[in-house]
């Protein structure tokens, strides 16, 4: 087998054993929370016959091994059960609402990543001036304050002040591209500011990192300029850090929205965790948890996958 094809194969395999951990800590985690499911589905008012009925019903009376082979087995066949609130089946309500939280994520990536990579590139062109004090000035308070304050901030100042966005960020199908994006101006706007600051750090520190070696000091004996030597042979050396990091943050767009969702009412999987924890429907909250662990795992191990083919040091480790 090919060298690359080799360590390709191996990082699948590693994030297909990782995933399978993540959905044992999922189901250990949900089963061994304080109270009854039955009880709260029932009410306090429910009799012990009946207690007993629905415990039969739901699986619980079997022993925790059977229960999670039986999970995993039907989540493997796409099948994620039926909620306990409402009896709609999961893989359909997720479906719509994983839609709307990869809509978000899309859009907060498609501004964040070019502008926290042409930002990390300014920085260093005018490395130790003032635009790169100020940009790092600017990322570095965005990343220290947390999202649900900027999202309060931003909201009280572009919603309720100016009436340039909707304070809450509700969309459906009816509505045109223009009218969602009009709606999720606001989270979006949260989202940008968060990763942005990580993005453009980490670009700025890895072609910070290479522009220290010996063969870009010999670029600019050259005669190149400096943006020539950013641009032509340090940016491309340093694509392997920076992908990483780009991965991460797409991974927290999609997976880290829970706040953010609730803060603005986005109909997204997160805010779906979130009512469901409240009610305590076991069944979403392992789907949910399972579903961010497969995307999270999934776009670490892309990440890892590119790094090896972008770097020939990682392609031929000895």
């Amino acid at each position: 087998m090919h060298p690359v094809l080799k360590l390709v194969a191996q990082r699948i395999a590693l994030s297909t054993l990782l995933l399978l951990a993540a959905s044992v800590l999922i189901f250990v985690g949900t089963t061994i929370l304080p109270g009854d499911v039955a009880q709260q589905i029932l009410g306090q008012s429910a009799t012990p016959e009946s207690l007993a009925n629905l415990r039969a019903e739901l699986g619980l009376n079997d022993p925790a091994v059977t229960r999670y082979l039986a999970w995993l087995g039907a989540a493997l066949q796409g099948d994620l059960g039926t909620a306990l609130t409402n009896g709609r089946d999961i893989a359909e309500s997720l479906g719509q609402r994983l839609g709307n939280t990869m809509f978000l994520a899309f859009w907060a990536a498609v501004i964040s990543v070019p502008l926290a990579i042409f930002l990390g590139l300014l920085a260093v062109r005018f490395r130790d001036r003032w635009p790169d004090k100020l940009i790092s000035g600017v990322t570095l308070a965005s990343i220290s304050i947390p999202e649900f304050l900027i999202g309060y901030v931003l909201m009280y100042f572009f919603a309720v002040k100016l009436g340039w966005a909707p304070s809450v960020a509700m969309i459906n199908d009816s509505m045109s591209v223009w009218q969602k994006l009009n709606a999720i101006a606001l989270p979006v706007g949260v989202l940008t500011l968060v990763v942005l600051a990580h993005m453009m750090r980490m670009t700025r520190a890895a072609i910070l990192n290479v522009m220290q070696s010996a063969y870009i000091e010999t670029a600019e004996l050259k005669g190149l300029s400096t943006f020539s030597v950013i641009r032509r042979h340090a940016f491309p050396n340093a694509v392997a850090p920076i992908v990483n990091v780009v991965m991460l943050n797409l991974a927290y767009l999609v997976v880290g929205v829970v706040v953010i969702e609730v803060v603005f009412v986005y109909p997204g999987m997160g805010q779906y965790l979130v009512d469901h924890v409240a009610k305590r429907d076991v069944p979403v909250v392992q789907a949910c948890g399972l579903v961010f662990a497969a995307v999270y795992i999934g776009l670490n191990m892309i990440a890892d996958i590119v790094s090896i083919l972008a770097n020939p040091r990682l392609r031929h480790p000895k």
